[in-house]
């Protein structure tokens, strides 16, 4: 839908909507559905099913909001065939394995989802730990990363044309976001320090997410689009599940210190390798 020159600024969009729509959820979403179950309760119904209502009404005006989507697509160009869904798989990833561009971008976006998950795990320990807090108030610590993540995108969408390639951009943010965790290892007993902390790497991670992200729909071949997307999406979702099971054992183990240097250690790795793409100038027509 979007012009490929709008890319950067489409996403940039994106990301500052989507972190916004989480901040606000963090702040009402409790109390929102607290009023609805009492609301629910008062107009005699048996069953206790307020929240349910709520969380199923926003489902269905998202989708309402869809269907009236104009896109411009011509359906009736569109060809209809039976899907192949093994076959898709094996395309994409033979797609993937020539387009070393692509294919970096894709990495190092599974690398930042999976620290983003881990630092939402960590969020709860870092609670428990800084006195300033309570451990149920660990949503404010998330906030302050989301928070982060909007100014990122805010500025992204204003002057990202003249920060430099995607690839540099992706290197700059791993960077900071190492440093950042760095930062986190030192002072995760100190609320504010952490707080900043926090703000710097959702900044940061949005330099990582938005170019990179604007890179894989600029290189991709309309007709690729879905299986590599399709793919994209596999990746991150496991990303996002696999740090919910090892970091809290991680940290258990080992502490958060160290936790949270394996992660700049891992910011670190994405962005050598979006430094190495950007510095040798690779051309995706020629891997």
């Amino acid at each position: 839908m979007v012009e490929r020159r709008h890319l950067l600024s489409a996403n940039s969009l994106y990301t500052t909507t989507m972190m916004g729509s989480l901040i606000v959820g963090f702040a009402v979403g409790e109390p929102l559905l607290a009023i609805a179950d009492t609301v629910f309760a008062q107009v005699g119904a048996a069953a206790d099913i307020g929240k349910e209502l709520v969380v199923g009404g926003c489902y269905a005006i998202a989708g309402l909001l869809l269907l009236l989507l104009q896109t411009g697509e011509n359906l009736n160009s569109l060809e209809r065939e039976t899907p192949h869904v093994w076959q898709d798989i094996q395309e994409g990833l033979r797609y993937l394995g020539q387009q070393r561009q692509v294919r970096a971008a894709l990495m190092q976006l599974v690398i930042l989802f999976s620290i983003v998950a881990a630092l939402s795990v960590m969020a709860v320990r870092l609670a428990q730990v800084i006195p300033e807090i309570k451990a149920s108030q660990f949503g404010f610590l998330l906030a302050a990363g989301g928070v982060g993540m909007v100014i990122g995108a805010t500025i992204l969408g204003h002057f990202g044309a003249r920060l430099g390639s995607r690839n540099r951009l992706g290197f700059y943010g791993s960077l900071g976001m190492a440093i950042a965790l760095v930062g986190l290892a030192l002072f995760s007993q100190r609320l504010w320090p952490t707080v900043l902390l926090l703000t710097a790497i959702g900044t940061f991670a949005a330099m990582i997410g938005v170019p990179l992200q604007t890179t894989i729909q600029e290189e991709t071949p309309e007709e690729m689009r879905g299986k590599v997307f399709g793919l994209q999406n596999n990746a991150v979702n496991i990303a996002l599940s696999l740090p919910l099971a090892l970091v809290g054992v991680a940290e258990t183990l080992l502490g958060l210190q160290t936790v949270f240097l394996g992660l700049a250690a891992l910011a670190i790795a994405g962005g050598s390798l979006t430094w190495y793409i950007s510095v040798t100038g690779v051309n995706p027509s020629e891997s």
